[in-house]
């Protein structure tokens, strides 16, 4: 066993004394003020998620990044169909590597280099598990779902609601700099990369990895749902203490694979200027997940940019 996976089993003992006592105090602290979407998460399972932690080092043990790239440039398309895997970060890899054997993992891949082949595809090759490779498995606090990438020229880089600095922020990040200016005091940053928040912990996952150029949800229903609905469903297995982010219907519907009873869920309209004054300013979901983060000993999310 090497020292990372050796070091993921200490964390979890150094971490669980302390996460039991503050996240049995915020139950308690919950329900004598009624229960309330805070804390809307209970500490009878944290014993599972201890095993769970366990199996997760030893299986991780036995695992090691393969660097192959099967989302290649279109000049390298050719070579698409005889490479296996991704390079993927190791951690997400130990628990997410089996999903690239799968027959649906090999359509989409079929999918993917004829898309290459006769259309612009966003984001670029190397960016597409940006998300994964920015934010390992064990340094989740929070995640925020998008849907697909964005499809216009040189906006998306593999994390969602995130363009790279020098592209306009689009309306929707717009709104999210909004709220986080009202709830937390957060100051426009002048750009829209949000590669800081990665590096905080916070995992900015598109339910759709692609995207072809100007065309926006023309990669849906190709496969890459079912490997991000396996991503939701292991932070959910292997974590405890996460805050999800669902903002907009879509979003919301991943609810269904998130154990509540270990996560907290916090949901809202979508920031899109089409529906963010229905409830998404207002809602305060970025103190409120500091608030919880605080109170469970995993340490606040700095979100300025």
């Amino acid at each position: 066993m090497s020292v990372f996976h050796l070091f993921l089993i200490l964390m979890h003992f150094a971490i669980g004394g302390a996460f039991a006592a503050r996240f049995a105090g915020s139950r308690k602290e919950g329900q004598k003020q009624g229960g309330g979407e805070n804390y809307q998460c209970f500490f009878h399972n944290f014993t599972a998620y201890s095993a769970n932690v366990m199996d997760f080092a030893l299986l991780h043990s036995h695992q090691a990044t393969v660097k192959t790239n099967i989302m290649a440039e279109p000049e390298e398309s050719s070579t698409i169909a005889n490479q296996r895997k991704p390079e993927l970060e190791a951690s997400w890899l130990s628990v997410l590597g089996d999903e690239f054997d799968a027959p649906y993992f090999q359509l989409l891949k079929d999918f993917l280099v004829e898309e290459r082949r006769n259309n612009i595809v966003y984001p670029p090759g190397h960016l597409i598990f940006n998300a994964f490779n920015s934010t390992p498995l064990p340094a989740v606090k929070a995640v925020i779902l998008g849907q697909d990438p964005y499809h216009g020229p040189g906006q998306a880089h593999g994390l969602c609601f995130s363009v790279p600095r020098g592209v306009e922020p689009p309306p929707s990040l717009k709104n999210i700099f909004k709220e986080l200016e009202a709830d937390i005091g957060f100051r426009d940053p002048g750009h829209g990369n949000l590669e800081k928040w990665a590096k905080e912990g916070v995992l900015l996952l598109n339910a759709t990895l692609t995207v072809r150029k100007d065309l926006a949800g023309s990669h849906q229903g190709k496969g890459w749902e079912n490997f991000t609905d396996d991503a939701i469903r292991a932070i959910s297995e292997y974590r405890a203490g996460v805050v999800f982010l669902l903002w907009g219907k879509y979003a919301m519907a991943k609810q269904a694979l998130i154990d509540t009873e270990k996560h907290l869920v916090l949901t809202a309209p979508h920031p899109s200027p089409l529906s963010a004054s229905r409830g998404f300013f207002g809602c305060r979901h970025f103190s409120k997940t500091n608030e919880f983060l605080d109170k469970i000993g995993y340490g606040a999310i700095d979100w300025q940019l």
